[in-house]
């Protein structure tokens, strides 16, 4: 039997620091939800797939590339495929440079802190070096202008960062699709579980990043550096994206006299558990890219679901939202409990407290979140 503080919890998301505590999940368990959520995360998981390739050949491929024009054909360029991406017929990479940059811009975590050293700061050079061996051109507006090529450097080792980290979720993702059609996962905890252990079971998975140049090996993210999946790249990656994110255009003003922005980073509340899914499909709303992509590969079961509601598929952009928001709030929870100070079954009072004040803490950040959306 899970123990757990006598003492209710006074939190306003009282009810989830106490689902959390005795081995609950954050969003309500339903057989609608376990479908939504499963087959959104299948879906997910392909573009994930094409994410996380496509930003691992730009890292490798188009390293120090100025002007790489056909970085988003993978190096499978044809007329054909060019085509395609004129037609908008192809996966709106847009949308995985866009997670990266934010988290570039927001930090935090060990890959940021690493970028930061003097270590870095010396392999970017011999990298940058090595690449202009042979361009005189370049190596003077290095010499003029030494920390731009550097910044790059930095920007194609979140590109790498990144891609390494979705291939993991991808996997993980697809995983759980699989076991469901096995008929192995039965409810939403089942689904949390899964993502949960899937993270800890890769959670030292090393993070590295080279490049080949001249046919010699540059180590930008060295193994001594030791980050690694979870601490250095997944958790920024939730605080960038799920928390922090970015202030759509057209849903919020950019004028600094009216101050609807937060002048600190760490305020901001635009990430995935807290944007309304309705401006979906507007203008300069980025996620509209991922629903986008995410709704050519929708499992039968789910489209399904989607087509017997009111509208059918008039507002498909809007309900895969409003499901992808869903599979979030599963995916924090699995973080959540990962994350935990101390077992939850402990019977010692002083870890319960600790794990109560951890938790607290996370309701504090979900206070303007749509949780309480997720779960209506």
């Amino acid at each position: 039997m899970v123990n757990t503080i006598e003492k209710p919890s006074g939190h306003p998301l009282a009810d989830y620091v106490h689902r959390l505590e005795t081995g609950g999940i954050l969003l309500d368990e339903s057989s609608e939800n376990l479908i939504e959520v499963v087959g959104i995360l299948k879906s997910y998981g392909v573009v994930l797939d094409a994410y996380s390739n496509n930003l691992i050949y730009i890292a490798n491929q188009q390293f120090l590339v100025l002007f790489p024009f056909l970085k988003y054909f993978n190096g499978e360029f044809s007329l054909g495929k060019l085509w395609q991406h004129w037609n908008h017929d192809r996966i709106n990479y847009e949308y995985a440079e866009y997670c990266m940059k934010s988290m570039l811009w927001h930090g935090s975590g060990g890959l940021d802190a690493y970028l930061d050293t003097d270590d870095f700061k010396q392999n970017a050079e011999k990298a940058i070096l090595a690449k202009l061996k042979f361009n005189p051109i370049m190596l003077a507006l290095h010499r003029l202008f030494p920390g731009f090529l550097p910044e790059m450097v930095r920007q194609m080792s979140y590109y790498s960062g990144l891609g390494q980290f979705w291939r993991v979720m991808s996997d993980m993702f697809l995983d759980l699709s699989d076991r469901y059609d096995r008929g192995e996962i039965k409810t939403v905890l089942n689904t949390v579980e899964h993502i949960q252990a899937a993270l800890v079971a890769n959670a030292a998975k090393p993070i590295t990043y080279a490049v080949e140049i001249g046919g010699q090996t540059y180590d930008i993210l060295p193994a001594s550096a030791e980050l690694t999946f979870l601490m250095d790249t997944g958790v920024p990656y939730v605080e960038a994206i799920f928390f922090r994110g970015t202030p759509f255009p057209g849903t919020i003003s950019y004028n600094a006299q009216v101050q609807q922005i937060p002048d600190q980073q760490g305020a901001f509340c635009y990430g995935a558990l807290y944007a309304d899914p309705l401006p979906i499909g507007g203008s300069g709303i980025p996620p509209t890219l991922l629903m986008q992509d995410m709704r050519h590969y929708l499992p039968d079961y789910l489209h399904q679901l989607y087509q017997n509601t009111l509208r059918g598929e008039d507002d498909l952009r809007v309900k895969i939202c409003e499901t992808f928001q869903k599979s979030m709030f599963c995916v924090t929870s699995a973080a959540i409990r990962g994350l935990m100070p101390h077992p939850i079954d402990s019977g010692d009072p002083e870890h319960l407290a600790a794990n109560r004040k951890y938790l607290e803490g996370w309701m504090d950040r979900f206070l303007t979140s749509r949780i309480y959306n997720v779960n209506q």
